[in-house]
């Protein structure tokens, strides 16, 4: 080898060993930089009249499995779909009470009826009667609270799918934006390599919200489908439409179409819609389960047990002195109103001086028209045993046979259940991720030990490369002396 061969073979060297050291300074950066991928600088030999003439970069590599991302980004779909799911019914479950001694609706109504117990055996207290108004008032706060929950969170989920859309929307504009940058940008480069990152975390943003997979197209440019098939970005976005709802209440839903599904360019991607693009999972399939599903069962079955105390307690054979088909102790203000009754239900009018009742109605029956015997006590215990008697239904998920109690206990047991069902499932679809997120940051992960490693043996290649030029500056130095 000649010496100037040398001088450029180690010459190119140093160059080619500088930009290692510079990627493996990036990459000890950005060690814990979400969507950074491993990059590594691709050698090649330089070739001078077939002969070799030093090396050369052909280009930054970076260390990624799409195969794992893919598996990965499909399971923090899922992920997204599992928390919001466990975090809501968490919510409704402490709200509610997991068992029947920490559930506040079923202690208003065992308070309820343990008033009840009480005017029963002293049908001349004034004071147990007031109790008893009392303990139905705060029975009635109760219902109408846990109805008036149900339409907040209901709200909020609306609001947050219209949050998702806009930030689903705002990154599919995204990766449309660096498909051209990385198409018109050498694919070999560092900077096309910090592109595709970008586009990575765009990409799982989106997987956040609902499952999608890439179709890889000329130039590094790529579309992105839903999981069902349905394109979100060809060229140019697909962007999602929703309409957020000015107002809700029991009676907005999906079906009368006073809520909005979720459509692109009208094709349906609503969850559980009659379409082959229906969203699965992610944080729009979680919401908008929880809105149009899981809520309003939950509401149907606190309108069930309102609606069986307003029964019970309204039989014509409890008190003679009221109108046949009228109500009894409570009543429902807007029967027409249709879904909400647990947050309409009120107290008759007739046993309520606040409403210019007369408090001794309690004892002497709804339709009385003067004050009876103090001693009566029948009709309090006819109510006290239309409480207590176990009465079979069907409705809204509650099957069997209970007494108010007992049927208040029921819905905080289903409660509960949904509550652990969906822990399981969160924790079981967590450990699976976190599986995969290890493995992935395995493949495409900074391992700082091993950059260190690559740091020092680049170091020696470095001081290796300057020793022949050192040492041919020495030869040269000695040929000019001569």
């Amino acid at each position: 080898m000649s010496l100037s061969s040398a001088i450029n073979s180690a010459r190119s060297g140093l160059q080619l060993n500088s930009l290692r050291a510079d990627i493996v300074a990036t990459n000890v950066a950005n060690a814990n930089t979400p969507g950074y991928v491993r990059r590594s600088v691709i050698a090649a030999e330089n070739l001078l009249a077939g002969e070799p003439a030093g090396v050369r970069s052909a280009g930054v590599a970076r260390s990624q499995n799409e195969i794992i991302t893919t598996q990965r980004r499909a399971l923090s779909s899922d992920l997204a779909q599992a928390n919001i799911l466990s975090t809501t019914w968490a919510s409704v479950s402490a709200r509610l009470g997991d068992t029947p001694d920490g559930s506040s609706l079923f202690q208003t109504i065992s308070g309820f009826e343990t008033q009840l117990t009480r005017l029963a055996s002293s049908p001349e207290s004034t004071a147990v009667a007031r109790s008893v108004l009392d303990a139905a008032g705060t029975m009635i706060n109760e219902f109408h609270s846990l109805s008036q929950m149900v339409t907040q969170l209901r709200a909020e989920a609306d609001r947050e799918i219209a949050s998702g859309v806009d930030i689903v929307n705002a990154a599919l504009q995204q990766i449309r934006d660096l498909n051209g940058d990385i198409s018109g940008s050498d694919p070999n480069s560092n900077t096309t390599a910090a592109l595709y990152d970008d586009r990575q975390r765009a990409l799982d943003t989106i997987a956040e919200y609902l499952p999608i997979q890439t179709v890889q197209r000329d130039s590094g440019v790529i579309d992105v489908l839903t999981q069902e098939g349905v394109y979100l970005l060809a060229g140019e976005p697909r962007f999602l439409e929703f309409t957020p709802a000015p107002v809700f209440g029991p009676n907005q839903t999906l079906a009368n179409s006073s809520l909005s599904g979720l459509t692109v360019e009208g094709t349906e991607l609503t969850p559980g819609a009659a379409s082959f693009g229906a969203v699965s999972s992610g944080m729009f399939g979680a919401l908008f389960t929880v809105r149009d599903q899981d809520l309003p069962e939950f509401s149907a079955q606190l309108d069930t047990l309102a609606g069986d105390l307003i029964t019970r307690l309204s039989d014509d054979a409890l008190d003679p002195t009221k109108t046949p088909g009228d109500y009894g102790l409570f009543v429902d203000p807007a029967p027409a109103a249709g879904a909400g009754l647990a947050g309409r239900i009120s107290l008759n009018a007739a046993v309520d001086p606040s409403q210019g009742g007369e408090l001794w109605r309690l004892r002497d029956g709804i339709g009385a028209v003067t004050e009876g015997p103090p001693g009566n006590g029948v009709i309090v215990q006819n109510l006290l045993d239309a409480i207590r008697t176990p009465q079979a239904i069907s409705a809204s998920g509650i099957t069997g046979t209970f007494s108010s109690t007992e049927m208040a206990a029921h819905l905080s047991s289903l409660t509960g259940q949904k509550r652990i069902q969906h822990e399981t499932v969160l924790s079981s679809t967590n450990t699976q991720h976190t599986i995969l997120v290890e493995t992935e940051r395995e493949e495409s992960g900074v391992n700082i030990d091993e950059q260190m490693q690559d740091l020092l043996l680049i170091e020696q290649a470095y001081a290796a490369n300057a020793r022949v030029i050192e040492a041919a500056k020495q030869m040269i130095d000695r040929l000019m002396q001569i």
